[in-house]
């Protein structure tokens, strides 16, 4: 109590100002209208600003979330569009009566690992056999076109993408249907080949190439890219098309495994086609 006595009186002129200050400060804003607004402004942005600061955290941190409920929606919408259904007779029908049934489902999936520097490169998938990924199905994103499964465990799956040596998409020029194969020389990860057009065939530069649908992999329409340039193939009657790819296989992240329904009953009917019409 002496020390703090003492302390009183070391200081009692600091803190009688400090008193009258306040005195002063509170019939200032009290009675003075634009100063009072001033100060409740200045609160007001300040408490603003902080709780926008921590609505940006709270959302950075939910993003991730986000994504995957957004892609998932996505998923469920695009087994939807008249894309994935299949026509069950030549009349003028709706989308939702009962003459169409969806031929193709979308999983959602995330790219966890990827190469894209090899002659022939692969991503990882963060599902597998046990979300019904197998061999042989389709994969895209938002931009277009990936590649095709190779290979699916329990829980994660290995695509091989549009940068092999083998990739063989069946693909076509969406203005003029001209179609043929996806090829990758192996050496601009932005850029692919159409192979086996006609160069009888009028090929536009920036023509879209989407995919044709014919083995099944996936929906007819799907990006692919876009014509960039088309030369004669020495001593052959075909162009050499060179695509510029829609999706960067460097930085793509979010993707969609395609399940065609179908896809055993098309199988089974190609097989009765005679040898020697396949060769």
């Amino acid at each position: 109590m002496r020390n703090f006595l003492a302390f009183i009186r070391r200081f009692r002129v600091l803190l009688l100002f400090a008193l009258l200050q306040g005195i002063a400060l509170s019939l200032y804003f009290t009675f003075l209208s634009f100063p009072r607004s001033q100060y409740m402004t200045t609160t007001s942005t300040l408490s603003g600003s902080f709780f926008e600061w921590k609505h940006g955290v709270t959302q950075f941190f939910a993003l991730e979330e986000n994504n995957n409920s957004l892609q998932k929606e996505n998923a469920l919408l695009k087994t939807q569009t008249i894309e994935s259904l299949f026509r069950l007779d030549n009349g003028l029908v709706k989308v939702n009566d009962t003459l169409h049934k969806v031929q193709y489902e979308f999983i959602p999936a995330k790219v966890i690992n990827s190469t894209h520097t090899k002659r022939n490169n692969f991503f990882t998938l963060n599902i597998g056999s046990e979300q019904g990924i197998k061999r042989n199905m389709g994969v895209y994103s938002s931009n277009g076109v990936v590649g095709v499964i190779h290979f699916s465990g329990p829980k994660y799956s290995i695509v091989k993408s549009c940068l092999t040596e083998k990739v063989n998409i069946a693909v076509m020029i969406e203005s003029t249907g001209e179609h043929g194969f996806l090829e990758w020389d192996g050496k601009d990860s932005r850029r692919g080949t159409l192979t086996g057009i006609s160069n009888d065939s009028k090929v536009v530069k920036w023509s879209k190439v989407v995919t044709r649908g014919a083995a099944g992999f996936f929906p007819a329409g799907i990006a692919v890219g876009k014509v960039e340039k088309a030369t004669v193939v020495e001593g052959m009657p075909l162009w050499n098309v060179t695509i510029l790819f829609s999706e960067n296989y460097r930085t793509v992240q979010r993707v969609y495994v395609i399940k065609n329904l179908l896809k055993d009953e098309q199988d089974d009917a190609e097989s009765h086609i005679p040898a020697d019409v396949v060769q």
